[in-house]
């Protein structure tokens, strides 16, 4: 049963400006060091990587009906499996969160072009709420 769904679009040029205007301020707030050491690796289009994980984040938060009330970004992690999958993990008082909301899976799907990143997170529970 679907029991969430959220979807972001960021401009990637956003992202890009805040990374070069706050540096490491905004990057270790926001990111999680594997994802901040993926996202580098991205050397031609880093900004592109950032703004895909960050509007995954956001669109998470959307599909639990939050917002950053019950969670911070470092809670929730954008990892990518062996064929570059994204996967979402959470920690801390978010993993709380999904386990009251009875979260049993999580469907994601990140998607660039030159400009935008948008990321859709589709929620899958065991009960009718």
């Amino acid at each position: 049963m679907i029991i969430g769904c959220g979807i972001d679009l960021v401009k990637i040029e956003r992202i890009e400006k805040i990374v070069k205007k706050w540096g490491n301020n905004f990057i270790f707030r926001i990111f999680t060091s594997l994802e901040r050491e993926y996202c580098e690796k991205k050397k031609g289009n880093k900004y592109q990587s950032y703004a895909g994980k960050f509007a995954a984040k956001e669109a998470l938060l959307k599909a639990l009906g939050l917002g950053l009330r019950e969670a911070n970004w470092k809670e929730i992690e954008i990892k990518n499996n062996e064929l570059g999958q994204p996967v979402i993990d959470t920690s801390g008082k978010l993993k709380n969160v999904v386990s009251a909301k009875e979260v049993s899976k999580y469907f994601i799907s990140i998607s660039h072009t030159k400009e935008y990143a948008v990321a859709q997170v589709i929620l899958e529970g065991t009960h009718d709420k």
